[in-house]
């Protein structure tokens, strides 16, 4: 098994790492490109190339020790899925890490966040995505990836960001005062302190790769034009970290390609910005 950053002993280290990555190659209730299931070992894999030295910070967050979970063996049943992610983001919770799930498609996400709510009950979410994901069921299941931030928002209040995509129907389940649109973000200089407002003293951060523009972040299921560049991702990041407490976070939708790997460094190397961001100290 690779471990993220290709971290060796103590850096990896089961029982004294603060952060543990818990990967969900699960893909099957993606409606267009297949492959998310791919995505945690690309991330892994391409994490190996990674300097471990941010020079924005200027900090080396691995020697807060990252540790790399087994990839779950899940269940095809979305549902089952969802359940069998939430046992085990709660068990590591439970010994006072700090998580970061990978999947796989965004489905995953709902057995994350409903984990971290059992602890951090008035948490809220907030949501980096093309998609609203706000569909009450689609083809028959409500556990689709197309219905994710719909279970999500039963639980606590979601603030979505970067959106792009969306169906008539999901208008009337989103919460106009919680949606930034990327169309009307590009136009605002202080969109990130609106975004900030709306959010509870703890948040979860839930991340489809698919946010980005597809000229940097080609490799997911669902890519939409028009997207969020890199910097401003890390500018609302690290806002967000300096004025909330980031309790977990996930990141999810990336269909790897052999014919191009950057987007799978991209990956890797936003999760270990994240986590940058969040371990400042």
């Amino acid at each position: 098994m690779v471990r993220f950053g290709d971290l060796t002993h103590p850096f990896s280290h089961r029982e004294k790492s603060r952060i543990v990555l818990v990967s969900v190659p699960y893909d099957e209730t993606s409606t267009w490109m297949k492959g998310a299931e791919r995505g945690p070992s690309a991330i892994m894999e391409a994490s190996r190339n990674l300097e471990l030295y941010d020079i924005e910070t200027e900090r080396e967050v691995y020697r807060h020790g990252i540790y790399t979970d087994e990839p779950l063996k899940v269940p095809a049943s979305a549902e089952l899925m969802v359940n069998h992610v939430q046992q085990t983001v709660r068990d590591w919770l439970n010994l006072g890490k700090f998580v970061v799930t990978i999947g796989g498609e965004h489905s995953v996400s709902v057995g994350a966040v409903r984990a971290h709510h059992e602890i951090y009950n008035k948490m809220s979410v907030l949501q980096l995505d093309a998609h609203a994901d706000m569909r009450q069921e689609y083809l028959g299941s409500p556990y689709n990836h197309a219905c994710t931030m719909a279970r999500i928002r039963e639980l606590c209040p979601v603030t979505q960001v970067g959106i792009r995509s969306m169906d008539i129907e999901e208008t009337k389940n989103i919460d106009q005062k919680r949606i930034f649109f990327q169309e009307r973000i590009i136009q605002q200089e202080n969109w990130i302190d609106k975004v900030i407002e709306t959010l509870s003293d703890q948040v979860y951060l839930t991340l489809d790769l698919d946010v980005l523009d597809p000229s940097i972040m080609p490799s997911t299921g669902t890519p939409e034009p028009g997207g969020m560049d890199w910097y401003s991702i890390l500018s609302l990041m690290r806002r967000a970290t300096e004025k909330r407490e980031l309790i977990g976070f996930d990141v999810v939708e990336l269909c790897p390609s052999e014919q191009n790997r950057a987007p799978d460094f991209l990956a890797a190397k936003l999760i270990y910005k994240i986590l940058g961001y969040r371990f400042n100290t």
